[in-house]
């Protein structure tokens, strides 16, 4: 994807995606006018103008204090953008159970304020990050991003004779991520932990590197038509044996499923299996209104199976413990 001569716009910027998709786009489009980091936290902003491999592309990038939330705000910093990446977002499960309205403000009234502000600027494209909670949600977290995805795809519906086309990109855990358990098993490891704890052991998660959901969003914006929910082809693995590939030697203890927790991941459920197409890397879920019709013929791609489900237990592609090894040897531990 050309970025060359357009300014990027990402919400939640200070985020582990945000640094990886800042640092890819630079280093591949040398002519990108520049890039703006809008988040609340100025610390964070701090050390990611600080991060030596960001240091030479400075006079590129731009920190905007801001909230999703402050709608003003969002009007200010988002003059003259030509794409938008929406990654902000309240993420933890416990803390949004406990704090349900605060999670609805960002997640969900952020959310259409980011599609406002987008429209009212003449955005060119935005795309939303997902997440696979957000697929037959059993906690507020996962609800308030099904919200926001439909409020996304629904924009493209109503934005009459603007530009500005929305979709949104879903996927699982991202290995190495801030939150991933990786790092998390990682340290208890270094603290010379006498077990690492497993909430069940029947538990399976979806796994990808966080270049490959950057690289998901590029492509995204290359190819969306306005209306898709794009979900990558990942693989799968096993709770035990991700902790067997991080320490084989220490034992396992389940500690029992949290409050909101799944045992599977599920990306594409049932219901949205008579609209989802296939295709060589990734599936898409496309609006069922009759104003996405037309986009859906001139996409290509295969329907899936009726009553097709994307899940992490009955995926076909599944990590061995060598495969997540080598998989955290090339991890840049956030």
């Amino acid at each position: 994807m050309d970025f060359s001569g357009k300014t990027l716009f990402i919400t939640g910027g200070t985020g582990s995606f945000g640094k990886k998709f800042t640092k890819t786009v630079l280093e591949s489009n040398p002519d990108v006018k520049k890039i703006i980091i809008y988040s609340r936290d100025e610390f964070k902003q701090f050390m990611m103008s600080n991060m030596p491999e960001l240091k030479k592309y400075l006079p590129k990038i731009r920190f905007f204090i801001g909230d999703v939330r402050d709608k003003e705000r969002l009007r200010l910093a988002m003059e003259n953008v030509d794409y938008v990446i929406h990654a902000a977002a309240l993420k933890q499960v416990p803390a949004c159970e406990y704090n349900p309205f605060e999670a609805i403000k960002t997640n969900v009234l952020g959310a259409q304020n980011v599609i406002d502000v987008a429209l009212e600027s003449n955005v060119e494209k935005v795309v939303a990050l997902s997440t696979d909670k957000a697929s037959s949600p059993v906690n507020l977290y996962g609800a308030t991003k099904l919200c926001s995805d439909k409020l996304f795809i629904a924009a493209n519906g109503y934005r009459g004779d603007k530009r500005t086309k929305f979709s949104v990109v879903r996927y699982g855990n991202v290995a190495g991520s801030r939150g991933s358990v990786i790092p998390y098993f990682l340290n208890l490891v270094k603290e010379k932990a006498e077990y690492l704890p497993i909430t069940d052991c029947s538990m399976t998660r979806f796994w990808l590197k966080l270049e490959e959901a950057v690289e998901m969003v590029i492509n995204a914006f290359e190819v969306m038509q306005g209306g898709e929910l794009f979900v990558k082809k990942i693989p799968s693995m096993r709770m035990p044996e991700l902790a067997q590939a991080i320490a084989p030697d220490l034992p396992i203890r389940e500690i029992g499923i949290r409050p909101g927790e799944k045992i599977h991941e599920q990306m594409i459920s049932e219901e949205d299996a008579h609209h989802t197409m296939e295709f060589d890397r990734y599936y898409v879920i496309y609006p069922d209104t009759p104003w996405w019709h037309e986009h859906a013929k001139e996409m290509g791609g295969k329907p899936v199976a009726p009553r097709f489900s994307y899940n992490s237990g009955t995926n076909t592609w599944w990590l061995s413990v060598d495969d997540m090894k080598n998989l955290i040897k090339d991890l840049d531990i956030d």
